[in-house]
């Protein structure tokens, strides 16, 4: 996402509270919708999601599919947004219903992988036609469970380093780089720890996969909480590391303190990068990299409900949203985001400009080998207790 809600953290309790009545009684309304047939999408993440299925691309399919009526609510931002979903189809599996009224649904990729451990998912991949364009690994693999043929992404959210050219010749290839590069230049290099945006935890998850635990092993099951053991030398080499740097308010402070020029180089969500730039708040010289071994983004997925009641609508609904046209046109030129299909079936509906923006600095072959998943749960946990424990004190 865009925003800094990249930070899916805890809110006040009685602002949650009043989230979920509000979500329990629009997702309780779903079928009240005056229309001869309706299709009813539910999407996490933020406003910005609604907007894209409600002003755009529901449109477009309502337009090919005439008498037929797309309505969508969101459930919120972060990974609360997507356990709104969660609970909603549980609680409709429990109660015997025969359909359940949500026909579509846009996750995290941590729910898609409750989903399918729960059985609330159609197995609908191989159905659509666009089912054979996504090769990645997201597309089969959440956060150590097994999702091929349950999901489809939307989008690839991705963070890399973003730097200043005019100060920066080459930038570094890899983390060692970096680490030499910053004692070479103190104070450069900013990040947010792991408080107030996901871009600084996606640094210190791409550390660990370099001197802690390669992400082959954090990203897949089992769990071992042994595993940490050995972390104890990254912990004191990243708490090394950041005397070196500067820390900055979150996502949205480490560009702007890019642009204003209070540091060099730093890590970003590469959609909100885009954004910055679209808008005129980042400098052209302000550049990105994905370092070695690499750093995690995650995807949206569209799935489709077990017992959805309209579960063909729905297949033909996802086809339309991650065909080419529409992951060029929606998914890239609207909202600067990786496309969720493979970008080579992409870049024949993109124009150069647009393609050359995208990923002139961050090859479609660099991002297939630089970049990665978050860890599974648990081995995350272990990350930020001890980014907490080991860093921070």
């Amino acid at each position: 996402m865009p925003t800094d809600t990249h930070f899916f953290w805890g809110t006040i309790m009685s602002v949650k509270t009043k989230m979920a009545v509000t979500v329990a009684l629009t997702l309780g309304c779903l079928h009240g919708a005056n229309a001869e047939t309706v299709l009813n999408v539910a999407t996490a993440g933020d406003q910005n999601m609604v907007d894209y299925v409600k002003t755009w691309l529901g449109p477009k399919f309502e337009a090919a599919h005439p008498g037929v009526k797309v309505q969508v609510v969101g459930t919120g931002p972060g990974d609360a947004g997507s356990n709104k979903i969660i609970e909603k189809l549980t609680a409709q599996e429990q109660s015997g219903a025969k359909t359940w009224d949500i026909d579509v649904a846009v996750v995290h990729q941590a729910a898609g992988g409750q989903l399918v451990e729960k059985g609330l998912l159609e197995n609908y991949r191989q159905a659509v036609k666009t089912g054979t364009m996504t090769t990645a690994e997201n597309a089969r693999n959440a956060l150590g469970v097994n999702v091929d043929g349950y999901v489809m992404p939307m989008f690839l959210s991705q963070t890399a380093i973003a730097y200043n050219s005019d100060l920066i010749n080459t930038p570094p290839k890899s983390y060692d780089e970096l680490v030499q590069w910053s004692e070479k230049n103190p104070k450069a290099f900013g990040y947010n720890g792991i408080k107030n945006g996901m871009s600084g935890v996606s640094f210190v998850v791409g550390w660990m996969y370099a001197y802690g635990t390669p992400a082959e092993r954090l990203t897949a099951l089992p769990y071992d909480k042994g595993v940490e053991k050995a972390w104890g030398p990254a912990w004191a080499k990243l708490k090394e590391f950041n005397k070196n740097i500067t820390f900055t308010p979150g996502n949205a402070g480490t560009l702007d303190m890019l642009s204003r020029g209070e540091i060099t180089m730093g890590p970003v969500w590469v959609d909100m990068f885009y954004s910055w730039k679209d808008q005129g708040k980042l400098p052209p010289s302000i550049k990105l990299a994905l370092i070695a071994p690499g750093m995690p983004g995650q995807p949206m997925y569209y799935v489709v409900p077990a017992k959805a009641a309209q579960a063909k609508l729905a297949q033909a609904f996802i086809e339309l949203a991650t065909s080419p046209e529409i992951q060029a046109e929606g998914i890239v030129k609207q909202f600067n985001w990786y496309p969720g299909i493979d970008a080579k079936y992409v870049k024949g509906a993109l124009d150069d400009a647009t393609w050359q923006k995208l990923f002139a600095e961050i090859s479609p072959e660099a991002l297939a080998e630089n970049g990665k998943s978050f860890p599974i749960k648990p081995f995350f946990d272990d990350i930020k207790e001890g980014y907490e424990s080991q860093v921070s004190n």
